[in-house]
């Protein structure tokens, strides 16, 4: 038997593995983002990271940090437990862009980005835990996106919609009203692939359709 765990308490993360019928439990762990990110520079001397490398970075911290914790091994000797974690970057101009937190960010970002393209970032990261067997997909997604108006962008931003996703928008949600175009991997762009998770999967020698919930006998009749 093998479980899935999602180390994220990512609400959209959480929608599409349901509605891709995947079976999975949350345990989440905390990563102080800004600290992690400061050290992987200091280790490239001084060198910032790109960020698609950042995503991937911290998918990959907060997988292995929820590994670590308690109670996680516990279970019968022949069952597995492999843990998700991931990470979205929105890059524009080469610049990384994260969660805006705050209104007057969120429309800074917006005035920024209106009627441009910038690519969307989600790193995965597939721990085996109890062999410590990794893998990794880095799935990019060009976003590009409408003019909405200063009265729109300022609108937005005070819905509160924004201010905890990367790059200060959704597709999935009011934010769809001003994004034109996605060109790539629409569902990596909300939170997560299963297309990247199904290969993952295969990769650490496990079949996406273990995780599904298997059909009640009446449902054949």
């Amino acid at each position: 038997m093998t479980r899935l765990i999602l180390g994220s308490a990512s609400t959209s993360r959480a929608r599409i593995l349901s509605q891709a019928d995947i079976g999975f439990t949350v345990r989440v762990s905390y990563v102080d983002e800004p600290a992690a990110v400061a050290a992987a520079q200091q280790r490239d001397q001084g060198e910032e990271l790109s960020p698609a490398a950042e995503a991937q970075l911290l998918a990959d911290l907060k997988a292995a940090a929820v590994v670590e914790l308690p109670g996680l091994h516990a279970g019968s000797a022949a069952s597995t437990t492999v843990v998700l974690g991931c990470d979205s970057v929105f890059e524009l101009d080469g610049a990384s862009y994260g969660k805006p937190y705050e209104v007057d960010v969120a429309v800074q970002r917006w005035k920024l980005m209106r009627g441009r393209t910038g690519v969307l970032h989600t790193g995965h990261s597939l721990i085996d835990a109890s062999t410590g067997a990794r893998a990794q997909r880095t799935v990019s997604t060009q976003v590009s996106f409408g003019e909405p108006t200063d009265a729109e962008i300022q609108l937005y931003a005070e819905s509160g919609e924004p201010l905890h996703c990367a790059g200060a928008f959704t597709i999935d949600g009011r934010g769809s009203a001003f994004v034109e175009k996605v060109e790539g991997d629409h569902l990596s762009v909300i939170g997560v692939s299963p297309a990247a998770l199904r290969s993952m999967l295969a990769e650490l020698g496990h079949s996406i359709t273990d995780f599904w919930s298997m059909p009640s006998p009446a449902a054949h009749h």
